[in-house]
């Protein structure tokens, strides 16, 4: 696989992360004035997404597993349904705008860097892992689908990469008509900035801010 610019954002995460609950408290203060609205998601209608937690962006999401598979837990032992999504590509013909973004570094099906990580808490029960090969979750994978059988009017996005894949699948849950609510502690990216740049577009457009903290709250009271 070639190490392009993508790549290396991946290995700057390294020392951009910190402890999984403590990592993002410094930035409270400027994104919190952006959260205006608050909301509890209802377990009975909510779906969690788990984004392209894999091999290849181990290194920035290894961080963030223990409130990620907390958050995992706390969904699963209030039945809300848990879905996972790789990214990931057949070939360089598949890869549209992202081969020209990116100079061509794919993740590549079938390879140990597309799979998902080993210590994320998936489990058999789980729905099928969605494959997709964009930055939304949405764009041809059915999930959307998938979610309304459901019934599902409401997801909480976590995963990798913030200000990509997590960003752009959120956006499209709203304009698809689901009510968003987005992690602040178990999504990750390549740098702090742009993590903290994400949580305020969300707050102020999209989605109602969330962590390990106040979901295991909301779900108490149901």
């Amino acid at each position: 696989m070639i190490k392009a610019r993508w790549q290396m954002a991946v290995h700057l995460a390294n020392s951009a992360a910190a402890d999984h609950c403590s990592d993002f408290i410094f930035q409270m203060a400027s994104y919190k004035k952006f959260e205006i609205r608050k909301k509890d998601p209802d377990p009975k209608s909510v779906a969690l997404l788990v984004i392209d937690v894999q091999n290849y962006f181990h290194s920035m999401a290894h961080p963030i597993l223990p409130a990620l598979n907390a958050t995992i837990g706390l969904c699963r032992r209030s039945s809300v349904p848990v879905f996972f999504t790789r990214h990931c590509h057949k070939s360089p013909a598949d890869y549209g705008m992202l081969y020209e973004w990116w100079n061509g570094d794919l993740v590549l099906d079938g390879t140990t860097e597309s799979q998902l990580i080993s210590d994320l808490d998936r489990t058999a029960a789980d729905p099928p892992v969605v494959v997709k090969n964009t930055y939304s979750a949405f764009r041809g994978t059915g999930l959307e689908e998938r979610l309304k059988e459901m019934g599902v009017k409401e997801v909480i996005v976590t995963g990798v990469m913030t200000n990509l894949c997590c960003e752009t699948t959120a956006r499209e849950a709203f304009v698809r008509g689901f009510r968003v609510f987005f992690s602040t502690d178990a999504t990750a990216t390549s740098s702090l900035e742009l993590h903290e740049a994400t949580l305020k577009n969300m707050a102020y457009g999209f989605a109602y801010l969330v962590d390990c903290n106040s979901l295991k709250h909301a779900f108490s009271k149901s």
